[in-house]
């Protein structure tokens, strides 16, 4: 039995260039950090730019309120790969105990209670003092540009602005003030303004200015950038913030709560660097966040995987897509058995010893059950295996639903079940980052008018049950599921790669790993291939509800296929043809200097640009 090959029909081609890379899940993010690289600027100026647009184009993807994380290399130490972490924690007075005095039985999906301290700005503008080489001004210019001059939105952007069109109106009246000028509802091509955010990031620079401008002897690029970042954390932003969440708003519980952020919960969260969580997959080293995120349950499924010959890593074959699958589940099953932001025994759980006791688990047929390991000194948490949930508030008054299979996917009431943006970046030096930003979403919680954004809402991570890894606890990292993948070669890096997605990110990216490491896939043929995903797990986001045996699936994996997934016990869902993942890469090869990206196609947004 051999390898599915590609599609011999691409939607784009694998870009190929010796210059420098770039690829997003939007153009205009995409264009603007190639244009750093072509005035001079590193991966990570560029990447950085770039990831400041994204808060204004994408801003039903993510928002500078939200977080991020990245794992990148530098042409200095280009075998150590170091994880860029913007995740903030909760906020002290974020207890559980608070919460259930609250009347939650959940954190809410939205509203000020969701929300973590904000990092992704922080985490930005630090690997812009450390390792980029442009000034704050220059690298803002892009964001600043389109927030104050307008950009055109896409499709998808209204349609989110629409799905949560009443509850801004009746509830949240500063967002629809932002988001639907004179009450009108935004659609695709709209020139759409954010002038509040764009005086945010001419604020930021002008701290950064300041001591320069004094004679001080602290007026270093660094020292500006320091001003800036502390602008943020200690000085307007964390001011409006906490002041306009401070009253009560309604939160996805169908209550009004206060959130508990203090202006000592921004002063106390700083971005800082991990090392890399890391382990071998055919002759390759995968490079992940820790488990305060999800990135080690995708090496978790690849050790699983390693066991196996090739013909059962095949997602294009039943036989492939059903074993993918089984192996999903188990390493997602001790995800939430063991991850968060806590004394985790990770070298236990990526042992090939582990990985052959659970590599045994898997049969011919589908399991609907929630599998965690065993693991020594280590009790497994079990979380509330809900296959649906209907707040208190709401009893009675009909059952809330998501809409569509895809994503983003939104309820009428804000909360949304994973999406986010991605960008990869690598240039003729040898840097090379991927990075995730997410959270802040528009509809996660009231627009702060001053600031022209709002809060994430990553804290809904976290269970209020005692005694789990991932228990709401003041200061602590909710387990978020940014995992944004670097992999090397023989101490080098070669692919940059990452998806938006929730629980489905490292799935994903997994169908791409083993297309390009063990099917010969080039990088847009991995991206374009039919994708699928299981929803046989406990989901990271509000109402966090699962579907025991459930598998999603793009159609164009073929009618054979899926029947025999079904046979085989798999509650399947078609979501169409182009339905599943936003893929993006940036390739090196150290042998030859050649440089690839590839972009995804679905959505009409994602796009790789390079020379």
């Amino acid at each position: 039995m051999t390898y599915t090959p590609p599609n011999s029909f691409t939607t784009r081609p694998t870009l190929e260039g010796t210059f420098g890379m770039t690829a997003s899940t939007h153009w205009l993010a995409t264009a603007s950090a190639q244009a750093v690289l072509e005035r001079g600027g590193n991966a990570f100026d560029a990447a950085v730019a770039g990831a400041f647009v994204l808060h204004v184009v994408e801003p039903h993807l993510n928002g500078p309120g939200g977080d991020m994380t990245g794992v990148f290399v530098t042409a200095t130490a280009p075998a150590e790969p170091v994880v860029l972490m913007g995740q903030g924690p909760a906020p002290a007075a974020a207890t559980r105990q608070h919460y259930l005095a609250e009347g939650l039985e959940l954190v809410p999906g939205s509203g000020g209670l969701a929300a973590a301290v904000p990092a992704a700005v922080d985490a930005w503008l630090l690997l812009l003092r450390d390792h980029g080489t442009w000034e704050l001004a220059e690298v803002l210019s892009f964001a600043i540009g389109y927030a104050r001059d307008g950009h055109p939105i896409v499709e998808q952007v209204g349609s989110t602005i629409a799905s949560v069109a009443e509850f801004f109106t009746e509830h949240w009246p500063t967002s629809a003030a932002l988001w639907m000028t004179d009450g009108k509802i935004p659609a695709g091509g709209d020139l759409v303004k954010n002038g509040a955010y764009a005086d945010v990031l001419e604020r930021l620079i002008a701290a950064g200015a300041a001591p320069a401008e004094a004679g001080e002897s602290s007026g270093s690029r660094e020292a500006r950038i320091d001003a800036a970042r502390r602008e943020w954390s200690e000085g307007f932003v964390a001011k409006a913030a906490v002041k306009f969440l401070a009253t009560p708003h309604r939160h996805s519980s169908g209550m009004d709560h206060a959130a508990v952020i203090t202006e000592a919960d921004f002063a106390d969260c700083s971005a800082g660097y991990d090392s890399a969580t890391t382990s071998e997959f055919r002759g390759y080293t995968i490079a992940k966040t820790g488990p305060w995120g999800q990135g080690p349950a995708l090496l978790q499924t690849l050790a699983i995987l390693d066991g196996f010959p090739d013909e059962y890593l095949d997602p294009s074959t039943a036989l492939g897509a059903h074993t993918i699958l089984e192996a999903q589940k188990l390493a997602i099953a001790d995800r939430e058995a063991y991850y968060g932001d806590a004394s985790v025994p990770m070298d236990y759980l990526l042992s090939p010893e582990y990985a052959a006791q659970r590599r045994e688990l898997i049969t011919e047929q589908a399991s609907h059950e929630f599998r965690p390991g065993t693991v020594p000194g280590h009790e497994p948490f079990v979380p509330p295996l809900r296959t649906e949930y209907l707040p208190p508030s709401h009893s009675g008054r009909g059952e809330l639903m998501f809409a569509g299979v895809g994503e983003p996917t939104v309820m009428p009431t804000g909360e949304t079940r994973g999406d986010t943006c991605h960008i990869d970046v690598v240039d003729q030096w040898g840097n090379m980052i991927s990075a995730t930003p997410s959270g802040g979403w528009l509809q996660s919680s009231p627009t702060i008018p001053e600031l022209g954004f709002c809060l994430g809402s990553r804290l809904q991570m976290t269970w209020l049950e005692d005694g789990a890894p991932s228990t709401l606890t003041s200061g602590k990292r909710p387990r978020t599921t940014l995992t944004p993948t670097l992999v090397l070669k023989d101490g080098k890096p070669v692919t940059a790669l990452g998806s938006p997605g929730g629980d489905q990110q490292d799935q994903w990216q997994l169908l791409y790993l083993l297309r390009t490491l063990v099917g010969g896939y080039s990088p847009q043929e991995a991206v374009d291939a039919p994708a699928l995903h299981t929803t046989s797990i406990p989901g990271s986001f509000w109402p966090r509800t699962w579907t025991p045996g459930g598998a999603v699936v793009e159609d164009r994996l073929g009618d054979e296929v899926i029947h025999e997934l079904e046979r085989r016990g798999h509650v399947v869902t078609r979501a169409g043809d182009w339905a599943l993942g936003r893929l993006s890469s940036v390739v090196s090869d150290p042998e030859t200097g050649l440089l690839k990206a590839a972009a995804n196609p679905r959505g009409a947004q994602g796009y790789a640009a390079g020379r």
